[in-house]
């Protein structure tokens, strides 16, 4: 077989670049770049991202080689970020933040899934205003929430099935040990072989909830395992990793259509009507904030759930132009 159509391991091309391949490896690196100009350009692009990058950690690892490199892109781009911040405005940050994420994007799945006749293809689905469902190469099925972005190969046929998420999915995994299904979601890594769970990452904070299987979610460093029941979240500024057991599925309203609550506290389903319903709902006595409510809502209008609520607990809903407060 030309070594022009042969997929060439990502990990051994790290390897090669950090100089830790062997004679054998580095042969065949070598040979593979010298078999098509594609693969040389190939090679070229690779290794200008890794040049210009700051080169922090020599330990090259099968699954976070490119999770390392993807930080070294990032750190990369800061400080160029950091002197045109004060000549953008808001929308402009925003578009080039957007684009910046993209481009990390594409680069973290390009290096982790096989090269085709020279070209990668990649699926990319917007929700936008309307929940999706799809089918992944391997047969996993995602479904994503509104104004929620997920792009993945489209066939995975490297080491890892590699995928990355903004917004909110609940992922149903099919099992493959050989292959584990890894998902970036910011500066967050969820690692599984076959489970379903729901990723929500909105405003700097990522949430996930494991409902079959375990989950493996890793930060820098640090790493927790998931069981089913259990969660785990993170802002942004965080570094240690706790669990907690989960409280109801008020997280898969979008797919079942039910606010499903198991002592869940009020602040929690105060945050999940808030978006089911797209309204503003405060709660200005914070000692109501940890009161558990167990129900199941289903079909209600807001009227009837407010109804429910301040019945429960003997709250005082007052509403103030577009905002509700809970007294």
């Amino acid at each position: 077989m030309s070594n022009a159509n042969i997929h060439m391991d990502d990990d051994l091309l790290v390897k090669y670049l950090a100089g830790e391949a062997t004679p054998a490896e580095r042969q065949q690196v070598e040979d593979w770049m010298a078999a098509s100009e594609t693969n040389k350009k190939l090679f070229a692009d690779f290794k200008l991202i890794w040049n210009q990058s700051p080169v922090t950690d020599r330990n090259v690892s099968e699954d976070d080689a490119f999770i390392r490199l993807k930080k070294r892109i990032d750190s990369n781009a800061a400080p160029r970020r950091e002197a045109v911040i004060k000549k953008l405005s808001r929308k402009q940050w925003i578009g080039i933040a957007a684009s910046l994420v993209l481009i990390c994007t594409v680069l973290w799945l390009t290096f982790n899934h096989v090269y085709d006749n020279g070209s990668v293809s990649f699926v990319r689905i917007d929700s936008k205003d309307k929940v999706q469902t799809q089918s992944l190469p391997d047969g996993s099925v995602i479904t994503l929430n509104t104004r929620s972005t997920i792009v993945y190969p489209g066939r995975f046929t490297g080491n890892i099935r590699p995928v990355s998420l903004q917004g909110e999915a609940f992922f149903k995994v099919s099992p493959d040990k050989t292959k584990p299904f890894i998902i970036k979601v910011n500066d967050v890594t969820v690692r599984v072989v076959g489970t379903s769970f729901n990723i929500k990452s909105r405003n700097g904070k990522t949430e996930v909830i494991v409902e079959t299987g375990i989950v493996q979610v890793s930060k820098k460093q640090n790493s927790i395992d998931l069981n089913p029941g259990e969660q785990v979240t993170v802002t942004n500024d965080q570094a240690l990793l706790a669990k907690q057991q989960s409280r109801g599925k008020l997280y898969n309203y979008y797919l079942t259509g039910q606010l499903v609550c198991d002592r869940t506290p009020l602040s929690e389903v105060v945050s999940t009507l808030n978006e089911v319903y797209s309204t503003h709902i405060v709660i200005a006595n914070k000692s109501l904030e940890n009161l558990p409510i167990t129900t199941t809502f289903k079909g209600q209008s807001l009227d009837e759930v407010l109804d429910v609520i301040s019945g429960t607990f003997k709250i005082t809903v007052i509403r103030n132009n577009q905002q509700i407060v809970f007294k």
